[in-house]
C-alpha cells in the first residue's frame, strides 16, 4: 500500500526549478452533473506526459467559481503508481491595484503622446506610492512627482500574479510517459431547474403536460461536447466561508423523454436525469432541454374556500372570501404519468373560444416521487365567492371553547353547476356539537365540507364545535 501526503489548498508557492513541466493535452472526454441546489460537479479527463520521477502540472482551464477544496486528481493509467505530492490553487489575479503594489520601490517608465500618437516624453523614475492602481509619487532622480501623468508601461508581469485561476500540482510517476488523467471538482454558478407547460382541455378534465430543463451557466467556464447529467433532490451541503476572493402517448400511457432526451434512474435517495447525447454547456448560458412529454394526464380540478389557510401567503394575506382554483394530478401511469418530477414551475394554459391559448395561472411543485398526489393553485375564481362569520363565541370552562360560525357559499355563474369544499380549521380535541350538514373530518385539526351549487343559487353552513385543549 502506499500513503500519499497531500497538502491542499496551500497558497501557492513556486516549486523546485529542477522539476519537469508535464505537458497536459485537450480534453478528451467531459462530463458534467449539476444539481438544483447552484452547484455542478466537473470531470475533465486529459492526457498528460511525465517524466519519471518527479513533475509539476499547472492547469488553468478550470471555473472561476471552483472549491479549491473539492479537486480531486488521479491517473487513469495507473493509478498506483502517481502520487500527488501537492496540490495547490493559485488565484492571485492580476489587476491594476495588484500591479502597482508589486512594483512599489521598483523602476517604472512614463510615456506621454501628442496629438498624433507620436512619443512626446519618456521618463523613468522609482515608484514610491500608488493609489487606484495609478503611480502617484514617482522619484525621477533627485524629484518626486505626484501623480503623473502618462502611460505606465512596466517591464515584465510580477513574479506571482497570473491571469487565470490555476491548479498546479508536483506530481510524483514512477514511470514516464504519456498517462491519460481525470480531474474533479466542485464548483458552483451551476444550476439546472425544471419548467412544466401544462394545457388543459376544454372540460377542464386533461392537461397536456410538456416539462423543460433550464440550465444556467455561471461558473466562469465553458464545458464542450460534455456528458451532462443532472440530479433531482436536496443534497445536504455544509456552509462555510470562502477562502478565495472569487466568490406522443396515449391517456392511459406513461410519459417519454424527447428522442436523445433524459433518461431518469434512481440514485442513492435521488433521482439522476442523463442526457443522451453530448451537448456544450457555454460560459454565461441559459440552456433549455425537453425532459418529458406527457399528453392527455387525467386532471381534476377544484374549487377550495378556506378563509383561515395556513401556510403558504405567495407574498400577501389570502382574502378571506376567494374561492382558490386547484388542480389536482395523481402523478400515476394510471393517470398518464407515473415519472418522478423535478421540482420546478407549472405554468398553465387553455385555449380561448377563438383557439388561442391562454395563460391561467401558475404554481410550484417541490420533488414529486411517482404515485403522489400534486395541488396545483393557479388562481382565485372570478364567479364563486364564499364567507365565513364567527357569529357565537363562549367559555364553557378554562379549557373548553364554544363557536358557532356560518359559512356562505355563492355561486354566480349563469350556467355553470360548482362543488365547493369548505375547509375549516380546529384546536385541540374538537367536536361538531351541531350542523346544517356533513363535515368529513380530515386529520385532527381539519374538517372539510362538500357543497354542490347549482347556477347563481347561494348557500349557507352553520355549525357549532366545542375544542377542548
Amino acid at each position: 500500500m502506499r500513503f500519499m501526503a497531500v497538502a491542499t489548498l496551500a497558497v501557492a508557492a513556486p516549486f523546485c526549478p529542477t522539476l519537469t513541466w508535464a505537458q497536459v493535452g485537450p480534453t478528451t472526454s467531459m462530463e458534467v452533473t449539476v444539481y438544483n441546489q447552484n452547484i455542478g460537479l466537473v470531470k475533465d479527463h486529459r492526457t498528460v506526459t511525465l517524466s519519471e520521477g518527479r513533475s509539476t502540472i499547472s492547469f488553468s482551464d478550470v471555473a472561476a467559481l471552483i472549491d479549491p477544496t473539492s479537486v480531486h486528481f488521479k491517473s487513469v493509467t495507473d493509478p498506483e503508481g502517481v502520487s500527488i505530492l501537492e496540490q495547490n490553487y493559485q488565484f492571485d489575479l492580476v489587476d491594476r491595484n495588484k500591479l502597482m503594489q508589486k512594483y512599489l520601490g521598483r523602476d517604472i517608465r512614463i510615456v506621454r503622446y501628442d496629438q498624433d500618437g507620436d512619443v512626446a516624453d519618456e521618463l523613468t523614475g522609482t515608484l514610491l506610492g500608488a493609489e487606484g492602481g495609478q503611480p502617484g509619487v514617482v522619484k525621477v532622480g533627485d524629484e518626486i512627482m505626484l501623480n503623473p501623468a502618462g502611460t505606465v508601461i512596466l517591464p515584465a508581469l510580477p513574479e506571482g500574479l497570473i491571469i487565470k485561476p490555476t491548479l498546479v500540482w508536483d506530481i510524483q510517476a514512477d514511470r514516464g510517459g504519456e498517462h491519460e488523467i481525470e480531474l474533479s471538482y466542485l464548483t458552483d454558478g451551476l444550476n439546472w431547474e425544471a419548467n412544466y407547460v401544462a394545457v388543459i382541455n376544454a372540460d377542464d378534465t386533461q392537461v397536456d403536460l410538456n416539462g423543460w430543463v433550464t440550465l444556467t451557466n455561471m461558473s466562469g467556464a465553458r464545458y464542450p461536447d460534455a456528458k451532462l447529467k443532472l440530479i433531482a433532490g436536496d443534497v445536504r451541503r455544509v456552509q462555510e466561508q470562502p477562502i478565495t476572493e472569487l466568490n406522443a402517448l396515449v391517456a392511459m400511457g406513461a410519459p417519454k423523454a424527447a428522442a436523445n432526451g433524459f433518461e431518469e434512474q434512481a440514485f442513492f435517495e435521488y433521482h439522476l436525469y442523463t442526457l443522451q447525447r453530448p451537448t456544450t454547456v457555454a460560459e454565461n448560458e441559459t440552456k433549455q432541454v425537453s425532459l418529458l412529454t406527457a399528453p392527455g394526464v387525467r386532471v381534476t380540478k377544484r374549487f377550495i374556500f378556506d378563509p383561515e389557510e395556513r401556510g403558504r401567503w405567495y407574498g400577501r394575506p389570502p382574502d378571506p372570501k376567494k374561492v382558490k382554483v386547484k388542480i389536482e394530478v395523481r402523478n400515476s401511469e394510471e393517470a398518464g404519468l407515473g415519472m418522478p418530477l423535478p421540482k420546478g414551475k407549472v405554468r398553465v394554459y387553455k385555449a380561448d373560444p377563438d383557439g388561442a391559448l391562454q395563460f391561467v395561472g401558475e404554481d410550484l411543485i417541490d420533488h414529486t416521487p411517482r404515485d403522489e398526489k400534486i395541488d396545483l393553485y393557479i388562481g382565485d375564481a372570478f364567479d364563486i365567492v364564499g364567507e365565513r362569520k364567527v357569529m357565537e363565541e363562549k367559555r364553557l370552562g378554562p379549557r373548553v371553547r364554544q363557536r358557532k360560525v356560518e359559512i356562505s357559499l355563492r355561486n354566480h355563474k349563469e350556467n355553470d353547476t360548482v362543488t365547493v369544499i369548505a375547509v375549516e380549521h380546529f384546536s385541540g380535541d374538537w367536536t361538531i356539537d351541531q350542523s346544517s350538514a356533513e363535515i368529513a373530518r380530515k386529520d385532527a385539526r381539519t374538517g372539510e365540507f362538500t357543497v354542490t351549487l347549482e347556477p347563481k343559487q347561494e348557500t349557507t353552513i352553520t355549525y357549532t364545535v366545542t375544542e377542548r385543549w
